[in-house]
């Protein structure tokens, strides 16, 4: 038998790496992948169309996103008159509140921002702990 033959025979009956398939990584899609990719070609799109979003808010500066003097006047002025965390005080603690959170994410509503009855006074610890839960992480 002749060595190249041989060779090829045993390559012949191996599957080539391109038909090994997985699972989409999108939660829910049953799509199956090649081997080395993550998502499927329609939750590749979708996911790096979120990225792109994700970016450039994260870009934005805070005065970008309707953090000026304005807000910094309105935020000094609703801490004035509601000078405790408001998730603290559930649990029964008192704690001073240095953020104004909006109890809805504004995403540059500028109506939404604006809204008093949206805004509520929390310390940082919770404010920080809200962000994180709502958007995964901070500044989102």
């Amino acid at each position: 038998m002749n060595i190249h033959a041989r060779t090829t025979v045993g390559h012949a009956s191996h599957k080539p790496s391109s038909t090994i398939r997985k699972p989409c990584a999108r939660p829910g899609c049953n799509a199956l992948v090649q081997l080395g990719n993550i998502y499927c070609v329609d939750h590749y799109i979708k996911t790096a169309q979120e990225y792109s979003r994700v970016s450039e808010l994260k870009r934005q500066s805070s005065y970008d996103r309707g953090y000026n003097g304005r807000w910094r006047k309105a935020r000094k002025s609703f801490l004035i008159r509601n000078p405790m965390c408001k998730e603290c005080e559930k649990t029964g603690k008192l704690t001073p509140a240095s953020v104004v959170d909006h109890i809805t994410p504004h995403k540059q509503d500028a109506s939404l921002m604006w809204d008093q009855s949206n805004w509520q006074a929390l310390c940082k610890r919770c404010h920080d702990k809200k962000t994180a839960n709502e958007d995964g992480g901070f500044g989102r």
